[in-house]
């Protein structure tokens, strides 16, 4: 605390992220990064960059960029926002289009930097409970609001939603924006890109920290009818009129428009997750259906916390979450490589029996 603080300081609580351990030989699952590293184009296209043009400003559009992703996603440049990471992006998604004075709607259970934007942001919130098998219930959300938003995949649960289902909650909520934020979209849940063009109060939001393994470069989008993008950039541009930086700009163009890799490293990936699930099950698991990268598992006689604690001492992480009471016997394990799903059912095996 210190009297020098603005008074909104006082009133934060930050978001936590996973930890980041500087431990020899150890088994990261727990801050959902891709096991595997970026395309060899990406790596070619940042060797490129590393010229004496440093010295100039990145575009402040992005063009390239814009451009790329329209292309993956079949729409105009003009649909398309970018920024520093899909955090970033949300940020400017909570300032520019979900403050208002009906409260903005989100799961009580999701990604624990929405309440945080809102303290930020000042912004009035209720969160909708989620279903007793943890699923999002569109019909929950059929009222008054100044915006709604959640993921899809839902974190940390990583079950997914069906189109239809966010159909239907667009059609009966016209009044206000909805955003799906699909960071974890890729790992076998349907995107809800294929609706923006029908809905204009529809924006989604992507990241290339996930299925396109550049957690390290910092780049996300969103994708949305040109009124909603425009108020995103009137916010950017009154924040940061530069916040992709040229490499990050060189490796995500790369990254995008290599679709082959993105589609081999994604279906390696999900059959992992489908492995590893049927192993946790046989020692005693119970897992949530998942569209992710990661799975929100709990064992049947053993407690969460307990469970995370043993694997640390194997030098294995994952995600374990104090609260709220009812996901605390729950770890949240990111998939990683066969290799390090077998050390990881091996450290398991040791402790259970």
């Amino acid at each position: 605390m210190s009297k020098y603080w603005s008074d909104v300081v006082h009133k934060l609580t930050p978001y936590v992220p996973g930890e980041q351990p500087k431990i020899n030989n150890l088994v990261k699952l727990n801050t959902n990064e891709n096991p595997y590293g970026p395309s060899q184009k990406v790596i070619e296209a940042l060797k490129l960059e590393a010229a004496e043009t440093l010295r100039l400003y990145p575009d402040p559009n992005s063009d390239a960029l814009k451009a790329a992703i329209a292309k993956v996603h079949h729409l105009d440049s003009s649909q398309v926002f970018v920024g520093n990471g899909s955090d970033e992006v949300l940020a400017h998604v909570f300032q520019a289009l979900l403050k208002h004075d009906l409260p903005l709607l989100f799961p009580d259970i999701t990604y624990s930097f929405y309440p945080v934007y809102c303290g930020l942001y000042d912004i009035n919130y209720q969160t909708i409970p989620l279903a007793e098998d943890f699923g999002i219930c569109v019909e929950d959300y059929n009222k008054p609001n100044g915006g709604i938003i959640f993921p899809n995949p839902n974190a940390p649960t990583g079950m997914p939603l069906p189109l239809a289902k966010i159909e239907w909650l667009l059609q009966n909520n016209t009044e206000s924006v909805v955003v799906i934020d699909e960071a974890y979209v890729d790992f076998g849940t349907e995107s809800a890109v294929t609706l923006v063009n029908q809905y204009p109060n529809l924006l989604v939001t992507h990241t290339l920290s996930k299925a396109r393994s550049l957690a390290g470069l910092r780049v996300g989008y969103a994708l949305g009818s040109v009124e909603l993008i425009e108020a995103l950039v009137r916010v950017k541009d009154s924040f940061n009129s530069y916040p992709i930086d040229r490499f990050a700009s060189a490796g995500a163009v790369a990254a995008m428009l290599d679709t082959d890799y993105f589609d081999e490293t994604c279906a390696k990936v999900i059959a992992t997750r489908e492995a590893l699930i049927k192993d946790l099950v046989s020692l005693g698991f119970d897992v949530l259906p998942s569209g992710a990268n990661f799975i929100f598992a709990k064992h049947q006689t053993r407690d969460g916390a307990e469970l995370s604690s043993a694997l640390r001492e194997h030098n294995i992480i994952v995600r374990h979450f104090k609260s709220p009471s009812r996901i605390a016997p729950y770890l949240r394990i990111t998939i990683g490589t066969d290799v390090q799903s077998e050390l990881l059912l091996k450290a398991l095996r040791a402790i259970l029996s």
